[in-house]
């Protein structure tokens, strides 16, 4: 919902696709630097006072955001200052959060409960912007961003509430320095037979395809001529699609085929993006919009959960790190490189180009997916 209602507050604020995309990258971007250090930190800390730290940081500057925005007192610069801000604590958040699901569960449930909560954090990137854009529409941007406060204020007072085993609420006693903790992380990550190549794949399709979404208020306006209503009306179609596909996913409660299933999804939502933008036809691109959310759900879902399931227990905070670098920060590259050439071009020939590129990323991971699920769907640790 915040991240709707801001990217229409500073396409209200400019007009202009470039700032909308680098509102996007404000908020996305920080995970490149700190998500490695903050999955680190995840595995040697508690997990729980770490998320609750980082998700109060969150809420304090949707709440400053939120109340510049309502006195008139907002410009293009605090936006990106604030959100900036949050993007830093979202990084922290991310992997100390999502580590702590082994914890919860027996080991034979975790497949599920990780999909389960996969679900929850994909489709929630796509439900939120369904309840924020008919909100903006008719209230404005501010009740958006303080749903987000209150939200985030809910979850850091609730977080202690958690029964977690008392093994995964910290991951491991430092053996070393951050950094070398860190650099391990990495090089666990890309050295693995499965998690590397699936990251890698997914890193790649973030960023010719998920700067689509984070970007939005340019496609409606200049291709749909639509106002806040049609995007309201868009981003709904997105998140029912997810929320249906995402439920399909998490349902069948095993990996055997999440490899397959992550790597054509991709290429089904490159299609969709083409279909997108080569239309003036308003209500097929929200048609184009369900089928875009529903891909990038079970894509999303897919891999997190193939990620989290064939991570070793004490890389697994930075391993998660690594996954939410890739889930904000590739979007807010493609977001800036899609705000900036649609300046340009326009929107429809960067959407085509980027669309083309993921339909060749597809290709390649069709043709080593075979060997990526022997070393994923079969976890031995």
């Amino acid at each position: 919902m915040h991240r709707i209602a801001v990217m229409w507050l500073a396409w209200e604020l400019t007009h202009s696709a470039l700032w909308v995309g680098m509102v996007a990258f404000s908020d996305l971007a920080p995970a490149v630097i700190f998500s490695p250090f903050a999955g680190a930190i995840a595995d040697r800390m508690n997990r729980v006072k770490l998320t609750m730290i980082a998700q109060s940081v969150i809420a304090a500057e949707a709440f400053c955001t939120a109340m510049l925005t309502a006195t008139g007192h907002i410009g293009i610069g605090p936006l990106l200052s604030f959100e900036l801000i949050g993007g830093i604590a979202a990084s922290f958040a991310q992997p100390a959060r999502q580590a702590l699901m082994p914890g919860l569960v027996p080991r034979s449930d975790l497949p599920a409960a990780v999909a389960c909560n996969s679900l929850c954090f994909n489709v929630a990137r796509f439900l939120g912007p369904a309840m924020a854009g008919p909100m903006v529409a008719i209230w404005g941007v501010v009740p958006a961003i303080l749903c987000n406060v209150t939200a985030y204020i809910v979850a850091t007072l609730t977080l202690p509430m958690l029964r977690v085993d008392p093994l995964h609420i910290r991951g491991h006693a430092p053996e070393g320095s951050l950094l070398s903790e860190t650099w391990e992380g990495i090089r666990y990550a890309a050295r693995h037979p499965g998690i590397g190549p699936i990251l890698l794949f997914a890193g790649m399709s973030a960023i010719l395809l998920r700067g689509i979404q984070e970007v939005l208020p340019p496609f409606v306006d200049r291709l749909f001529h639509q106002g806040a209503a049609g995007l309201a009306f868009l981003t709904a179609s997105i998140g029912v699609g997810a929320l249906i596909a995402g439920l399909w996913v998490a349902s069948r409660g095993r990996l055997t085929g999440s490899t397959r299933i992550s790597v054509i999804a991709v290429g089904v939502q490159a299609l969709v993006a083409m279909a997108f933008v080569a239309t003036d036809y308003y209500p097929f691109a929200v048609l184009c919009g369900a089928l875009y959310g529903a891909c990038a759900s079970v894509h999303g879902i897919s891999v997190q959960t193939l990620a989290q399931s064939a991570a070793l227990t004490r890389m697994r905070g930075r391993t998660l790190a690594l996954w939410g670098l890739i889930t904000r920060a590739c979007p807010a590259l493609g977001a800036l490189v899609l705000g900036s050439t649609g300046e340009v071009f326009g929107m429809r020939l960067p959407t085509l180009i980027a669309a083309c590129c993921a339909l060749l990323v597809t290709a390649w991971g069709v043709t080593r997916m075979r060997d990526w699920a022997r070393h994923l769907e079969n976890p031995t640790s």
